[in-house]
């Protein structure tokens, strides 16, 4: 039952479906509060919002994306590790450093120029850093690390 009622999530956020306030966006788990959290876009929404313009390896121009610190995000599910094993809709998995959200202002991006962010236009959630911010960011190392239809961390 919990398997067709997740699949019919990922069927309604594939179409773009307008997401309801309570709906699942983001799974945590490993190191953190009771080994599992489930993040909702109202949750989201009580953190402190940030944003910012910057180019990507993906798209023309310097597009604004606007979200919240992946750092808050981590601090919210009581995270406790060095790295997190970020999970995609398409199950692209990528290891990142913890170190990199308390460097950087890594964004969990919901919006894209003002547009919210579904899973056909990389959404919901989309890891993007400030590549233009600093130059080392634009290497390719990092661009893997911009994981977009975000699903899931696991907090090692």
């Amino acid at each position: 039952m919990r398997h067709t009622v997740l699949r019919l999530i990922m069927i309604l956020a594939i179409w773009g479906a307008p997401a309801r306030a309570q709906e699942v966006l983001l799974t945590l788990t490993g190191a953190v509060t009771d080994g599992r959290v489930d993040i909702t876009r109202a949750d989201l929404a009580a953190l402190p919002q940030h944003g910012y313009a910057t180019s990507t390896s993906v798209s023309d121009g310097r597009p604004r994306f606007d979200g919240v610190l992946m750092r808050d995000l981590l601090a919210l599910a009581g995270a406790k590790g060095e790295s997190v094993r970020a999970r995609a809709l398409n199950d692209y998995v990528f290891d990142i450093p913890i170190s990199d959200f308390h460097r950087y202002d890594v964004l969990a991006a919901l919006t894209m120029n003002g547009t919210p962010l579904t899973a056909r236009n990389k959404g919901p959630v989309w890891i993007v850093y400030p590549r233009d911010d600093h130059t080392e960011l634009a290497d390719i190392r990092y661009d893997m690390r911009w994981v977009w239809q975000l699903v899931a961390l696991h907090v090692e």
